[in-house]
């Protein structure tokens, strides 16, 4: 449909924009100035754009869309290069056996489908899956003993590239017959004294202190609980009637439990790809990029987004509060 647009005319159009002239731009890209004018017209053209507009010094400017483009076509060069880097080594025989890790509380169908679409890309490579706490994956990344991990946030290392996939709205689990499964939805000040059952804080330690800040800034106290290694015991304690958990909605429930939303706040379970920013190998960034479109393909056919924005004044992040930010809010929680 575009066949016109070509990868040299994000190129000449970007160092346009980012040199602010056409000279500089030329001088730049070791090409002729007037070859630039006649490229940068002939893209405009045909996709009736206006990218730029000269001020009274000479100088050029973006438009609107001149300052849209000069970030999409910064990320079409980017993903030109992750896709030669990804062939270069496929025909160097240089990606072998790849060793992809997953935390329990990450959906298994979003790790079974990272796994799937490498074994698409790459049908004679061999896809050794592994499980492990958030940090352990992050130290065998380092110790170069997997490739890339699909974990829950919180996580940095500067090391380590951490890209997030999605958020999912945290709910909470209860029993069918729990007298608050009346309700439509709780408020935070429900889980107080009732929020009993939690993901063992040692195998993600900086979740469980966010979780503890977030239900401190609601006014709760989190009390006595019972702890849960996995994802599905989570569920069976909540089952036992033990009380109440959070979890990641969207989550296939056990029978006899339901979920209920909290009102008030926009507390989510973010889930990110981490691997090397060094050592990796070259297919992984191309396919993250795959993954993430399936992602957001997924969203539009079910008409349910899984990167919920809060606008509330209580939504804040787990995963924003480990880079400074007060965006929104993200916890660890479970999975299928």
């Amino acid at each position: 449909m575009y066949d016109w647009a070509e990868f040299r005319h994000f190129l000449y159009l970007l160092t346009i924009l980012e040199k602010g002239g056409f000279r500089a731009a030329a001088d730049e890209l070791h090409t002729s100035q007037p070859n630039l004018t006649v490229q940068a017209r002939r893209f405009q053209d045909h996709a009736s754009l206006r990218l730029f507009r000269k001020s009274k010094n000479g100088r050029i400017g973006p438009t609107e869309t001149g300052i849209a483009f000069i970030n999409l076509a910064r990320l079409v060069l980017e993903i030109r290069e992750e896709v030669v880097d990804a062939l270069i080594a496929i025909e160097r025989g240089e990606i072998g056996v790849i060793r992809f890790g997953s935390t329990p509380l990450v959906d298994q169908d979003l790790f079974r489908s990272f796994c799937k679409l490498h074994k698409e890309l790459l049908p004679r490579t061999t896809v050794r899956p592994t499980h492990g706490d958030a940090a352990q994956l992050a130290q065998e990344i380092l110790d170069g003993m997997i490739d890339a991990a699909i974990i829950t946030l919180p996580l940095a290392h500067p090391d380590l590239h951490v890209e997030e996939l999605r958020r999912d709205r945290i709910v909470v689990c209860l029993r069918k017959d729990h007298p608050l499964a009346a309700k439509a939805a709780l408020q935070v000040s429900d889980l107080q004294d009732n929020l009993t059952v939690i993901y063992h804080p040692h195998h993600h330690p900086d979740a469980h202190l966010r979780l503890l800040e977030l239900l401190s800034d609601a006014g709760v106290a989190l009390g006595e609980y019972s702890c849960a290694s996995h994802p599905s015991e989570m569920q069976n304690l909540v089952a036992e009637g033990l009380g109440l958990a959070l979890i990641r909605e969207g989550t296939q429930l056990e029978e006899g439990l339901i979920t209920r939303r909290l009102r008030g706040v926009g507390w989510t379970v973010d889930t990110a790809v981490i691997y090397h920013m060094q050592r990796y190998p070259k297919t992984v960034p191309v396919l993250v990029r795959m993954l993430k479109r399936a992602i957001q393909k997924e969203s539009l056919r079910s008409g349910v987004s899984t990167v919920p924005r809060f606008s509330n004044g209580a939504a804040k992040s787990l995963a924003g509060a480990a880079a400074g930010t007060q965006e929104q809010s993200s916890l660890y929680i479970e999975s299928r």
